[in-house]
């Protein structure tokens, strides 16, 4: 977000924020908003808490009824089924095939009664054992027979078994203990049945390569038993549903009616066989025309619920690619064994977005009466509303100094507003009245303290002008002696020098003419001796003149500064790197001044070494010039030495141009105090900005026309 649209929106709030604060129309729409504010949210949040909880409560309850209709439906289809097998059992057709088959052989029942069971088994067993191959045969047609009428009954089977021994016998009566019961098959158990029910029954996994091969199908076992009542055979006949699309089908639309913008469309069933979908209407994904999810697999807390603790499942689950609203309950085989699940639900996000949609109704509803009772508010509270506004608004211009008043503000002369505003403009007239008198009393008396004060003020200046005077001459006289002490010093300081500067200078000479014609191995080494001598001699005798005061004025030259400057900084720069001080240099003046060109060098190497003692051997060392200009006009030029050292104290700043005065351990306090003095003499004088800890710079004011000065300033 830009910075400037962030600060519009702070300051809109903060002067919203200052008018519900100030304003009194703001702060009685809020106060008389606020209950209706409050008592719209209280029933907007138990609006929403309740039809949340009664909505998600009602679903569950509606998905929990559609799945006891889809249990019922099941059971009502396995009545069917029974009734299927019975009706075929008991058809004229059955039985007229069926006692041909018995007329046509020798077999019969090995069904007895109880008290003769067991001495009439070996018997019959004898007896089936010795069946020829025409009759085996013509039971294996009936058989035929038989299957070839499970799609006139409505069956994905129907097989017939003959009981050829007491074990067959036993197995099939323990199938016959519910009419009609749920059994998982393996795939040579649905080759026996029919011969391409195992086909069929094939689920390939959606998410794998295997294939579940086994079959959920729902039986019915029927014994068939002939005129003697013994157990000849047995009918078995179901359905298969494994891939029964149908079926589903047929659930659903008895169970989610289809109807126009209903969210029940999307409802769907499905028959698991364990945890894998056999048969279901659950779409790949949002597109019914993609395919159905058969082969898919329940999540893990449906799974351990329903299927390992053989409990009902109500609440949302994420089946295959979305959530549900979902109702499970596990489909038990004739032994209460859990074999697999029956499942019914529809999209929870169809609920949802009609909830939604409500909820936004029923919200602009809600800021719909907000408004319209705020502004019912506002527009009855108006005429309230603007006298005080009035009021407000003389005083506050009453405040910024305008003479403004009340007047009528169109109400009632009983109204309390009207008396408040009569009071307050009579108030205000007597306020102008005094503030009248009060600047007539206050003219006068500024007269009469003018009038006593002008003498005042005048002795006043004459005092300050004086004072100024003895401070200066005060300031004069510190310095001179100061100087005159210095000066005694200085040409004593001189005098010792020059003695042993006048040998070093006969030695050289004595030894330049010993040398004879070998001096030119050494010339440039005696030169520099010779150059240095010379130098300081120049220096001492510039002491000894700056001792007799005056004698400086006589060699004062015109000079171009930068040559010296460059000079300065070759004399010291040889020193400075040793201690790892870097030189910059930046010479741009173009102004000749008057000057003494030794003096000037001195003050110049004097102020470098100063900088480098300051930086303690680290920092760079700046040397630059410029021209002095004021005003347009060219005073003369300006040498700059800036260092990176420690910096200046302010409380000694003011004192490091007085002589003697040192915070170096081996410093004698003259070598600033000397260059000021010098400077003064033609005019010039160095002036100092420091800040502790950053560096110093020091600022040498070179006049082009030398001007001795009277006074010595100290900055």
């Amino acid at each position: 977000m830009p910075t400037s649209l962030k600060l519009f929106r702070l300051t809109s709030l903060g002067k919203w924020k200052f008018r519900f604060k100030t304003m009194v129309r703001y702060r009685l729409l809020f106060l008389t908003s606020a209950p209706i504010i409050l008592t719209l949210c209280a029933l907007v949040a138990i609006t929403l808490y309740w039809s949340v909880h009664y909505t998600w409560q009602g679903a569950l309850v509606d998905v929990s009824e559609r799945l006891d209709v889809a249990d019922n439906s099941i059971h009502l289809i396995q009545k069917q089924q029974a009734y299927n097998v019975k009706s075929f059992a008991e058809s004229y057709d059955f039985r007229t095939n069926l006692n041909e088959l018995l007329s046509s052989s020798e077999v019969r029942s090995v069904e007895v009664s109880a008290s003769k069971l067991n001495s009439t088994i070996s018997t019959r067993i004898g007896t089936i054992k010795g069946n020829t191959s025409a009759e085996a045969t013509k039971s294996e047609e009936f058989a035929q027979w038989v299957s070839e009428n499970k799609s006139r009954y409505e069956l994905d089977f129907l097989d017939w078994k003959t009981v050829k021994t007491v074990e067959d016998k036993w197995k099939y009566l323990d199938l016959t203990r519910k009419e009609s019961f749920f059994d998982v098959l393996g795939e040579d158990e649905l080759d026996g049945l029919d011969v391409d029910l195992a086909k069929r029954a094939e689920v390939p996994l959606l998410n794998g390569d295997s294939i579940e091969k086994r079959g959920l199908v729902s039986r019915t076992v029927l014994p068939i038993k002939n005129e003697h009542d013994d157990i000849i055979g047995f009918l078995d006949g179901g359905i298969l549903l494994n891939n029964s699309t149908g079926l589903v089908d047929q659930i659903r639309n008895l169970i989610y009616p289809v109807s126009e913008g209903s969210i029940r469309r999307t409802g769907t069933v499905t028959v698991f066989l364990d945890d894998l979908r056999v048969s279901t209407n659950v779409p790949l994904n949002s597109d019914d025309k993609a395919g159905r999810a058969i082969g898919t697999r329940v999540s893990h807390d449906v799974h351990s619920k329903v299927l390992n603790r053989g409990e009902e499942w109500l609440d949302r689950a994420y089946v295959y690619d979305a959530w549900y609203i979902t109702a499970y309950q596990p489909i038990l085989d004739q032994y209460n064994n859990v074999i697999g699940m029956l499942y019914t639900g529809y999209l929870i996000w169809p609920l949802i977005e009609t909830y939604l949609t409500n909820l936004g109704e029923i919200s602009i509803t809600i800021i719909m009466l907000l408004l319209v009772s705020g502004l019912i508010v506002y527009r009855g509270a108006r005429d309230l509303f603007n006298p005080i506004e009035r009021i407000h608004k003389v005083v506050k211009l009453v405040h910024m100094g305008q003479e403004k008043r009340i007047g009528a503000l169109g109400l009632d002369d009983q109204h309390e507003l009207t008396q408040l505003a009569k009071q307050f403009d009579k108030m205000l007239d007597q306020l102008y009245q005094r503030n009248q008198e009060i600047q007539q009393a206050a003219i006068q008396l500024e007269c009469k303290v003018n009038a006593r004060t002008a003498s005042l003020k005048e002795k006043t200046e004459q005092l300050e002008h004086h004072i100024t005077l003895l401070n200066q001459a005060r300031d004069t006289l510190v310095v001179n002696e100061r100087l005159a002490a210095l000066g005694e010093l200085t040409a004593g300081i001189a005098h010792e020098i020059n003695n042993p500067t006048a040998v070093i200078l006969g030695n050289v000479e004595l030894m330049k003419f010993e040398l004879g014609s070998d001096t030119n191995r050494v010339d440039e080494e005696i030169t520099a001796i010779m150059e240095q001598i010379d130098r300081i001699r120049n220096i001492t005798r510039s002491l000894l003149q700056y001792s007799r005061h005056g004698g400086v004025q006589d060699e004062v030259t015109w000079q171009h500064i930068n040559p010296i400057v460059d000079e300065s900084i070759t004399l010291v720069k040889t020193g400075a790197k040793k201690k790892g001080i870097t030189y910059v240099s930046d010479l741009k003046a173009k102004t000749s001044v008057e000057i003494n060109r030794n003096q000037l060098l001195q003050i110049l190497v004097n102020l470098q070494m100063n900088a480098i003692h300051a930086m303690d051997g680290q920092g760079a060392l700046t040397v630059s010039s410029e021209d002095w200009i004021e005003s347009g006009i060219a005073c003369g030029a300006i040498i700059h030495v800036e260092d990176q050292g420690c910096g200046i104290k302010p409380d000694q700043l003011k004192r490091i141009f007085s002589p003697f005065f040192t915070t170096k351990r081996d410093g004698t306090g003259l070598g600033l105090s000397v260059s000021q003095s010098i400077l003064s003499q033609t005019g010039g004088e160095i002036k100092v900005e420091s800040k502790v800890g950053k560096g110093s710079r020091f600022s040498v004011y070179l006049p082009k026309k030398s001007e001795p000065q009277l006074l010595v300033s100290n900055l």
